[in-house]
């Protein structure tokens, strides 16, 4: 499977529908907040990687395009997940120590090589459907 670009795909989006989409992330962004509050940012900074508005991406792609390909966009989503794990590792060891600028190349970097080796570990080898 290779990535690509439909234009044609965001006219086909109904005005309520983006609507959804920014209150997901909003209720996400919110409850990370809080998360952050009460229990502490260490904690709340783990929530970060998810997605805002996977919710209803995944509830509006299996809507127009069926339980198939929202479940390979889930399975996408995935793989940036793994690659904003090794994004925290980065910075944990090299925040207090390295220049801000340095961290969050090298973050970006590490980012960058684990996504793509875990995109082609998943996606490389599988036939297209």
């Amino acid at each position: 499977m290779r990535p690509r670009v439909d234009f044609s795909k965001p006219k086909q989006v109904k005005p309520w529908e983006y609507g959804v989409r920014f209150l997901f992330g909003g209720v996400i962004c919110v409850a990370t907040g809080l998360l952050a509050k009460y229990i502490g940012p260490a904690f709340a900074g783990m929530f970060l990687a998810f997605p805002a508005i996977l919710p209803a991406s995944l509830t509006l792609v299996k809507q127009h395009e069926g339980r198939k390909k929202a479940a390979d966009d889930a399975r996408g989503a995935r793989v940036g997940a793994i690659g904003l794990v090794a994004f925290a590792i980065v910075v944990t060891f090299t925040a207090t120590s390295w220049p801000a600028a340095a961290v969050l190349a090298v973050a970006t970097l590490a980012w960058l090589v684990v996504s793509l080796l875990v995109w082609t570990a998943v996606y490389a080898w599988r036939p297209e459907t």
